[in-house]
């Protein structure tokens, strides 16, 4: 879906004209057309992934380590790795 917007967005398409031939392929609005609101989201994040991979790759092993009970709660100022 995202590849999808994308590519449509590179030929001028507005967000709002590419939103109805979108359909949500898992979950439980399976089938169903995202909102505009989904449409611009997954455009926002796309663009933060792509921006700060880093982060996300933080993120990710944050909550990794998280689910496994390897950490106790978010990471303060004091826990964090030195940069």
């Amino acid at each position: 879906m995202l590849h999808t917007m994308l590519r449509r967005r590179a030929n001028g398409e507005s967000v709002e004209q590419i939103q109805p031939g979108l359909v949500i392929p898992t979950g439980k609005r399976e089938e169903q057309n995202p909102s505009v609101a989904g449409a611009y989201r997954a455009l926002t994040e796309h663009t933060k992934r792509e921006a700060y991979p880093e982060a996300v790759e933080a993120a990710h092993a944050d909550f990794a380590a998280l689910q496994a009970g390897e950490v106790s709660g978010p990471r303060t100022e004091k826990t964090a790795p030195a940069r």
